[in-house]
């Protein structure tokens, strides 16, 4: 007697091939509904995170906290949040009104990060340091070269660099700790 494999995988294999990718195997075969579902909620809740430090007066200028960038080690529990965060920074870049440069560049340094960040997933007490160096390297460099800020590159590279440490290091980590703990991802 022949078997007939289903067409589509069943639940059960269906949330199977989900916890293989939320332990972070990146294959782009299994970027499912679920996963793209993840991504749009890492990036609504980064243009959130924006929003209201940027009401503080926090996401932006020489010395920036954003609250939003405490979102960064997500990559160490699921490689959705990669193009989530890429996605939210772009948005939230244009929904505060950044120029067009530093949505393209700023949305860049955040790329470049959630992705050193995804390498370093097994190592979390190293894996907040890739988007603090993304940040501040390129950050200043827009600072200066689309906004004319005439603040020396390493002084803003300080800057922007302390406001990343308290970001991705602190309250990266403290986040990192308590998502731990659950079994969301």
């Amino acid at each position: 007697m022949m078997r007939v494999r289903p067409r589509h995988p069943s639940g059960k294999n269906r949330m199977r091939q989900s916890a293989i990718l939320m332990k972070g195997d990146f294959d782009m075969k299994k970027f499912d509904v679920k996963t793209l579902t993840i991504g749009g909620a890492i990036a609504a809740l980064y243009v959130v995170l924006t929003l209201v430090a940027n009401a503080f007066g926090l996401a932006s200028g020489a010395i920036q906290v954003r609250l939003s960038e405490a979102l960064t080690i997500l990559p160490c529990f699921t490689p959705a949040a990669v193009p989530g965060l890429t996605v939210g920074c772009i948005l939230a870049n244009l929904v505060t009104g950044c120029a067009p440069w530093d949505v393209v560049f700023g949305s860049l340094a955040t790329l470049i990060g959630a992705i050193g960040t995804y390498l370093l997933r097994k190592k979390p007490l190293l894996a907040w340091i890739p988007p603090v160096l993304s940040n501040a390297i390129i950050v200043p460099i827009v600072l200066q070269k689309v906004y004319g800020v005439p603040d020396s590159f390493w002084y803003l590279m300080l800057t922007v660099g302390a406001g990343e440490v308290i970001a991705c290091g602190i309250l990266g980590l403290l986040l990192y700790k308590a998502l731990s703990k659950t079994k969301i991802f």
